[in-house]
């Protein structure tokens, strides 16, 4: 509890057992975990973080706000949790933060009072992004999705037979607790490995939901049958139609399979053009800007080789929130200042 007194003695004790000649790795792991167990659990993560929201002047504004508070909490582990957590269990392990990079993050938010400047896990703008985009699709405001919702993503971008394989939990199984619902931290899941498909989680999410057999291969068979909507959305939207044989030939010459017409995660991998690869079977809008080479997006990555494409997305995506809750706080002014009726 948070009247706890402890000894110093059992201070020492602890120090000796848990960090004494231990790299910060090891002594972050001992830190989190609850007694003897092997692994770090989300709530492990929170009951530490919680101190954060205290003590961060970066947070300072977010003290009025509990609500606000639990909701970037959850997003700061949720993304430690996807980037860092490759058996995708919530238990985390010796090994998994070893091989993170999350003492250094934790050392950086420790030295930097502008939370903004840590992309990795803690950025409020970057949360303040995925909390939007879920709560701009749940017009309810249940804090559930249901596929009606998430086609509606990005302007209608991904295909309705990703979406169902999404709502099937191919891609990874559901949190939400509530069938055919997608909750917050699924959203998170989502969009992180939509917005950023060159990401190890993102391919491994992306992959299974194309993998209709679960084999572990790709085959030409499963990627014609998401290319077929892309094929009607082409059609309907008097988009120039590029038949799936051709579609086929540029994607094997582009992942180049160890094993032709069986593509697998390592492939997929290797080629670093998993994003192109996905795009092409279920997101037509970003499928256009690559055919197009859209040069105002390919001198934003040349010029920023340091950010990945998710920070790219959040930077341009908060600032369009930004915009917007100005023009909105600009109309009410307005509306303020009107004379009222006689």
């Amino acid at each position: 509890g948070t009247n706890t007194v402890v000894s110093r003695a059992e201070c020492q004790q602890w120090w000796t057992n848990n960090a004494k000649q231990k790299d910060p790795e090891h002594r972050l792991f001992n830190l989190l975990r609850t007694g003897d167990r092997n692994y770090v659990s989300r709530d492990d993560w929170r009951e530490h973080l919680v101190a954060l929201l205290d003590t961060h002047p970066g947070l300072d504004f977010l003290k009025g706000t509990p609500e606000f508070q639990d909701r970037y909490l959850e997003c700061v582990v949720e993304r430690i949790y996807y980037v860092n957590n490759r058996a995708e269990n919530y238990k985390m392990s010796l090994a998994e933060i070893k091989r993170s990079n999350l003492t250094s993050v934790l050392k950086l938010v420790d030295e930097e009072p502008d939370i903004n400047k840590v992309m990795d896990y803690f950025s409020y703008e970057h949360f303040y992004v995925l909390y939007c985009k879920f709560w701009e699709l749940d017009t309810d405001h249940d804090f559930l999705l249901d596929r009606d919702d998430l086609v509606k993503l990005s302007n209608y971008a991904l295909t309705y037979r990703i979406v169902d394989r999404v709502f099937a939990g191919a891609c990874r199984p559901l949190t939400s607790q509530v069938p055919d619902r997608l909750g917050y931290q699924d959203f998170i899941w989502l969009l992180l490995s939509e917005e950023d498909k060159h990401s190890e989680t993102a391919i491994r999410f992306w992959f299974r939901g194309i993998d209709l057999d679960g084999d572990g291969y790709i085959t030409p068979h499963e990627m014609e049958f998401f290319y077929k909507e892309q094929l009607h959305r082409m059609d309907c939207l008097a988009q120039e139609v590029v038949q799936f044989e051709d579609i086929l030939c540029q994607m094997t010459d582009m992942v180049k399979p160890a094993r032709e017409g069986y593509i697998t995660m390592m492939d997929l991998r290797k080629c670093k053009q998993a994003a192109v690869f996905f795009n092409v079977l279920f997101n037509l809008t970003k499928f256009i800007q690559y055919d197009q080479k859209d040069p105002g997006q390919i001198f934003n990555e040349r010029a920023t080789p340091e950010l990945t494409d998710w920070d790219r997305f959040a930077k341009v995506e908060y600032a369009r929130l930004a915009q917007e809750e100005d023009q909105g706080e600009a109309v009410e002014e307005e509306w303020e200042m009107e004379p009222g009726p006689p």
